[in-house]
Formats: C-alpha cells, structure tokens, sequence
C-alpha cells in the first residue's frame, strides 16, 4: 500500500523539470529549522486528535470513572492550549499545521 502512495505521488516520466530530486525539494537552509518545527507541531498535533478520538470511545463505552473522565478532559484542554500556544508563538495557526497529501488529501481531519 505505501508502494501505491509513492507511485500517486511520482513526477510524470519525461518531464525534465522533475527529473533531479533538487527541482523537487526546495531546501533553503534558513527555511529548514522553521519547516521541522511546523513538522514536529503537525506530528503533535496529529498525536494529540488520535488520543482525543480514543478518550471519546471510552467514555461513550463507559470504561472510565467520572473522575478520570473529568482529568482526562482536562489534560487534553491543557495539551490543546500547550500546543496553540507553541503555534502562536511562532507564528502558526493550528490550521496551518494541516499537511496536504496530493492525492490522498488532508493529514488532519477538518474539526
């Protein structure tokens, strides 16, 4: 399946302005430490929905107590915060932290 997602996402034969990786990866060096934070902050955020999901499923399944509902709630509004604030900070939004995969669409799911 990852081969798949490869062949999607190939220049198409002949093109000569794709034919070098360097025509296909812009590599500004004042860029790159700025791209790995925005990189970082997706994967953050990415991490951050995924454990939000879960916490949904259990409490509609009824696992948890009120209590550890009520922490869990509260520790993923303190990581939403933690993480906004980090945006902010330099300069980002969290929609902004959206990557767009051509053809497999969006990484984040619109909330």
């Amino acid at each position: 399946m990852l081969a798949q997602a490869f062949r999607l996402v190939r220049a198409p034969p002949g093109d000569p302005a794709h034919t070098s990786p360097a025509h296909r990866v812009a590599t500004d060096p004042e860029r790159v430490g700025e791209d790995l934070l925005k990189l970082v902050l997706t994967l953050v955020e990415l991490l951050r929905q995924l454990v939000e999901r879960q916490a949904l499923r259990r409490v509609d399944a009824g696992d948890l107590t009120e209590e550890q509902e009520e922490e869990l709630g509260a520790t993923l509004l303190a990581l939403h915060d933690a993480l906004a604030g980090l945006c902010a900070e330099h300069g980002y939004a969290l929609e902004d932290l959206n990557l767009d995969l051509g053809p497999l669409g969006p990484l984040l799911p619109r909330e």
